[in-house]
């Protein structure tokens, strides 16, 4: 096999090797845009037969100088032997480079970032600097396809097991594309946020996930599949705030630029804009409960802005704050606004009522991020110091917690002293509670993200987003030895490797470019985080990406009231018996979700009606949360909404009355009843299309097919121009 340092003698720059074993072939591919045929100077056959002799004559001296040793006296000293050295007499196999040999690739001021190679079919993928690939034929080296994906370079660059499917990534745009080669269709195109993501919000069913970014896009996921299905580009500046309406069926998004935008997520189009009377940069923002109120708070102009969602006009304009308004938030029950600033307040606002008297509330620090409890009973404010500090409506403190410690444990390369002291810098940009308001979600300028009890005010678990080493503030300690008088080493460049920079090196040794530029590592921080309606999982947007972490029940075995009685041979006996009630309450002690739904299953559907009456109340709450589950990833649709709409008829006043408890379980049933019906109406809308045109179809008649030729013409709704004519006689 050839050495890659003597390709790199031959070459003289950077290269990628591929090798073919069974044509005793090699292909040399350099960034100059260059492509090199090593061929071997023996045959596949004569090499093996070559191999094959040596070998066998080096069995045969092994043989005789065995037998030889075993002759000699044991009192002889042992002489030292040649050695025989098998191949000695081989003809060493080398690879030569014809003139014919020798391709380029003509790219006008671009060179090769990646490349592939698949060895059954012989194709070579090459990707560009400026965003073309081609595809070729080797070792013909005929062109197949060339094709511009994007402006950017091709990062990297794969081809799956049988050849058909390219993969290419672009690293700078954040781009995924899957094509298929044969009838030049993508199969693939993802592209996420190529700047870090600011907010992030979830749909009133956790089905979608709306995120903003620093460029300037909104773009909705769906939690199911992780696939971005739309892109909004209006804004441009960078978003700083998202959220969905109540109904779900569109998304409000501020901007840097100075506009707050609505979109309709039916026909995917901006439908709405807000603007300020004087140029402004929103960074926050909040809707009312009934969707007709849209507020933002302004970063330079120390305001809150105050519009209507169906007119589009500016109703009220809130001053009174004197520094940057850095979170507002609507009372979930009533059209109240509590709005938090740098200038170490928070404010309440009445803003269907002007005339009532506004309340001022002093805090320690400047505050950063405000958060609404469910029920619309308490919020919570975070403070620059790392404080979190809930308050009651009447503006009455209720607790505190002091989370410093909590965001501690890393350290940057610029900080002089260690994590554990550095952590006094570092604060909470982002609060949200859980869908049933018993904890609090916060996150900010660490790799951690924290869950507190609001009750006891303690922490109950730290989520580590990033064990990225890339990152800077991940490590806790730091190595004095990378400490010079200049600074630290990190943030020293020795060598460029941007494409540019070796781009203009010309000479050895010369290094052209600007020498004002340096290249800083991102600092590991969460921007945003959001729990899930259905309260079974919470996203954080962060300089890793989006994270969204979810609780798998099925593999916890959390039983209910559980006795000797309670077992698995036991229920399968009431099931036989008949005794239906029984069996659904023991099941439901028992807590496993493939019993319960073996159980439910069996239940004969008009008996469904009759067993949630008698279901007691308790046990139906524990129904209801087990149905959300079951009706997602079952195909009986019809029989899981029989039980869905016999339970809550039959408990809906036990529902109403818990209905802070039961709202995870609630949105979790209503989430998965829409995506259900999402794909149902899809299924539908192809079979009513396949149906009309099979119809159409049924209605054309042909003429009989006479001799010598092919079949006649189709005749519409049976009739043709002799039955006309006969009609008119």
């Amino acid at each position: 096999m050839l050495s890659a340092r003597y390709l790199a003698v031959c070459s003289g720059v950077d290269f990628s090797l591929t090798q073919v074993p069974l044509v005793l072939q090699m292909y040399s591919l350099g960034k100059d845009c260059s492509l090199f045929i090593w061929r071997c100077s023996h045959a596949l056959e004569d090499a093996l037969a070559e191999l094959e002799q040596m070998r066998r004559a080096a069995s045969s001296d092994e043989e005789s100088s065995s037998s030889g040793e075993e002759e000699r006296s044991a009192a002889e000293p042992p002489r030292k032997r040649a050695k025989t050295v098998p191949g000695r007499n081989l003809v060493p196999l080398r690879w030569s480079l014809k003139e014919d040999d020798k391709h380029l690739f003509i790219q006008e001021k671009a060179h090769i970032a990646c490349s592939a190679f698949h060895k059954e079919r012989n194709l070579l993928v090459i990707g560009f600097s400026n965003g073309v690939f081609s595809l070729y034929d080797m070792p013909e080296f005929n062109q197949i396809h060339s094709l511009t994906i994007s402006q950017q370079k091709v990062s990297s660059v794969a081809i799956n097991s049988t050849g058909d499917w390219l993969a290419f990534g672009c690293r700078s745009r954040g781009q995924l594309l899957v094509w298929e080669w044969a009838s030049e269709s993508y199969l693939m195109k993802q592209q996420g946020h190529f700047y870090d993501m600011s907010c992030l919000a979830y749909s009133p069913d956790g089905q979608y996930l709306a995120t903003g970014g620093d460029d300037s896009k909104v773009k909705i996921w769906n939690t199911l599949t992780g696939f971005c299905f739309v892109t909004f580009t209006e804004h441009t500046g960078g978003v700083s705030a998202v959220q969905f309406v109540p109904n779900g069926k569109a998304v409000i998004s501020a901007s840097l630029d100075g506009t707050v935008r609505a979109f309709d997520l039916h026909r995917y189009r901006n439908f709405r804009t807000f603007a300020s009377p004087r140029p402004a940069q929103f960074s926050c923002l909040a809707l009312d409960s009934s969707g007709e109120l849209v507020c933002a708070g302004s970063h330079d102009t120390f305001e809150v802005f105050v519009w209507s969602m169906q007119t589009g006009r500016l109703l009220e304009l809130l001053s009174g704050h004197e520094g940057p308004v850095s979170g507002v938030a609507f009372q979930p029950s009533t059209a109240q606004l509590v709005s938090c600033s740098w200038d170490k307040t928070v404010r309440t606002w009445d803003v269907l009522n002007r005339s009532s008297a506004q309340e001022t509330i002093q805090v320690n620090s400047d505050a950063v991020a405000l958060a609404f409890r469910q029920d619309g009973h308490q919020f919570a404010v975070s403070t620059l110091d790392g404080t979190i500090t809930f308050f009651d409506m009447n503006c009455k403190q209720q607790g505190s917690i002091e989370g410093r410690r909590d965001l501690g444990g890393g350290r940057r390369a610029t900080d002089m002293v260690t994590a554990k002291h550095t952590a006094g810098g570092k604060t909470f940009t982002d609060l949200c509670y859980t869908a049933d308001g018993s904890c609090l979600l916060a996150g900010g300028r660490s790799k951690f993200v924290c869950i507190y009890n609001v009750a006891q005010q303690a922490l109950v678990k730290k989520f580590v987003i990033s064990r990225n080493r890339s990152f800077d503030g991940m490590s806790a300690f730091l190595n004095s030895a990378n400490m010079t008088e200049f600074g630290p080493l990190d943030l020293i460049d020795h060598d460029s490797d941007s494409d540019q920079e070796k781009q203009k090196k010309t000479l050895p040794g010369v290094a052209v470019g600007d020498k004002s530029s340096r290249r800083t590592k991102p600092e590991i921080r969460t921007k945003s985080v959001q729990f899930s309606p259905t309260g079974r999982a919470w996203a954080a947007a962060s300089t890793e990406g989006l994270l969204i972490y979810s609780l798998d029940a099925s593999v916890v075995f959390d039983p209910i009231e559980l006795d000797v009685d309670v077992t698995v041979s036991r229920i399968c006996s009431l099931l036989d018996k008949g005794e239906m009630l029984n069996a659904v309450v023991m099941s439901l002690r028992l807590n496993e979700i493939d019993m319960i739904q073996r159980v439910i299953e069996t239940v004969p559907a008009d008996e469904v009606e009759m067993l949630c009456r008698q279901l007691p109340a308790k046990y139906a709450e524990l129904l209801l949360k087990t149905l959300g589950g079951l009706f997602e990833t079952s195909r009986h649709l019809q029989f899981y909404l029989t039980w869905s709409g016999a339970l809550l008829r039959a408990h809906a006043r036990t529902f109403k009355e818990h209905c802070n408890t039961l709202m995870p379980a609630l949105q979790s049933l209503h989430k998965a009843m829409a995506q259900k019906h999402e794909d149902v109406e899809k299924l539908c809308d192809d079979n009513m299309y396949t149906m009309q045109y099979l119809g159409h179809v049924a209605k054309l008649k042909y003429t009989p097919k006479e001799d010598g030729e092919g079949e006649g013409d189709p005749i519409v709704n049976g009739d043709n121009d002799d039955d006309d004519d006969d009609d008119d006689e």
